[in-house]
């Protein structure tokens, strides 16, 4: 088959020529690299993507392919998708079809054939920076011109984007053949879950953990979350700047100490700055699933799965009262912290991996912990929950 030439420009002048795949357009977006080495399709799917190429740095993408299975949402959100070499044939026994068909039928525009490894090389040195990829123009100027054009992700609210209309109510958990029921008992909890753009799977470990969940729009106000009398609250993740949310931080500033409340991601940055804290833009943000965390509580070190652009500046938050609870060893920026007297705590990284290791889902653990308690998750909280899931996983093991 003839390939069809297709070219990704950045802002700063650099433009990448390989071949198109997916479908035929031209999409502007922040050009990011993931370190995963699989679960290019939870990726794809996942909803903290909006607005932005992703760069898989493991250059074979696509051999085991796509099935309906692994989605964690509805369809891609990112703005497109560039690898080193697509697999046309895919060669796995869950697979329904290939993934060059499947981002075609869902509109995502891909390039393969580019360095990928001196593309990310260029994102480390220079920081994550907007983009242009085009399979329609390929005049080198007028892309670089577009990819200067491209919005700011620093002030972007995204979540708007991808976030539901309507509320409605999450009951399903993991598939057994795939993986442990971890529930200990059934809807022993309501919870109310602000979805600014949830993955499915962080849906499913908390309705492993007890907890029947009612998932609203983020546009909803303190006083509908507090109607529906949950037990507690959670705040997903979710694609661009957190301060950009104006309307939910306003919310959550409202319901802090009145309600438990857990939140991951784009969830612990705008907590954090309902808190009182500041955040900051990082230079090429944590995007894999191989990231190294220190749990300040219990002195263990979690690898875990992550993706975001953003951080909350630790020294704010503690100024505020906030305690931190774990740190990423790589650049020792904020990965998680409790509001002790709050009722409250949250992580930057994700817990539910999907992709990536299953060190930390202890986490939904102490979340109905706290609401157990009435207080935020402590030291002997986290070291119990860390030894129960490790004692769980040894034993699926043997």
């Amino acid at each position: 088959m003839a390939q069809k030439l297709a070219k990704l420009a950045l802002e700063d002048g650099t433009v990448l020529t390989g071949w198109a795949f997916g479908t035929s357009g031209t999409r502007q977006g922040e050009v990011v690299f993931t370190t995963s080495m699989t679960g290019y399709q939870e990726i794809l799917t996942d909803p903290s993507y909006a607005g932005q190429i992703i760069t898989m740095t493991y250059p074979l993408i696509g051999n085991y392919g796509i099935n309906l299975e692994d989605l964690e949402s509805a369809k891609p959100a990112c703005a497109g998708f560039v690898v080193k070499e697509l697999a046309h044939r895919a060669s796995n026994f869950r697979a329904t079809g290939n993934l060059g068909d499947w981002l075609t039928s869902h509109g995502v525009v891909g390039i393969q054939g580019v360095d990928t490894r001196a593309l990310t090389r260029k994102l480390r040195v220079k920081g994550a920076m907007n983009g242009c990829l085009s399979s329609e123009i390929l005049d080198d100027i007028e892309l670089v011109k577009m990819a200067r054009n491209a919005p700011k992700m620093l002030g972007l609210n995204l979540v708007d984007a991808v976030a539901p209309e309507t509320a409605c109510t999450w009951e399903e958990g993991f598939r057994s053949d795939f993986a442990q029921d971890r529930r200990t008992g059934n809807c022993r909890y309501h919870v109310v879950a602000i979805d600014c753009g949830a993955k499915h799977n962080i849906l499913r470990n908390l309705v492993e953990s007890g907890c029947k969940a009612t998932v609203v729009p983020p546009s909803w106000t303190a006083e509908q979350i507090l109607e529906r009398k949950p037990d507690g609250l959670f705040v997903s993740n979710g694609p661009g700047d957190p301060a950009a949310v104006v309307h939910t931080i306003s919310v959550l500033k409202n319901l802090l100490g009145r309600i438990p409340i857990f939140g991951i991601c784009l969830g612990h940055q705008m907590l954090g700055l309902a808190a009182g804290g500041e955040r900051f833009k990082l230079k090429f943000g944590h995007r894999g699933a191989n990231q190294p965390v220190m749990n300040l509580a219990t002195g263990r070190v979690e690898i875990t799965s992550q993706n975001h652009g953003f951080a909350i500046i630790r020294e704010t938050i503690e100024k505020v009262g906030c305690k931190p609870t774990h740190i990423n060893l790589n650049d020792r920026t904020l990965e998680g912290f409790t509001a002790p007297d709050r009722c409250m705590f949250a992580v930057q990284y994700h817990p539910e991996a999907s992709p990536g290791p299953h060190d930390a889902t202890y986490l939904f653990d102490c979340f109905t912990k706290m609401i157990e308690t009435g207080r935020s998750p402590t030291a002997e909280d986290m070291a119990e929950a860390q030894r129960k899931l490790e004692t769980a996983l040894q034993g699926q093991r043997s």
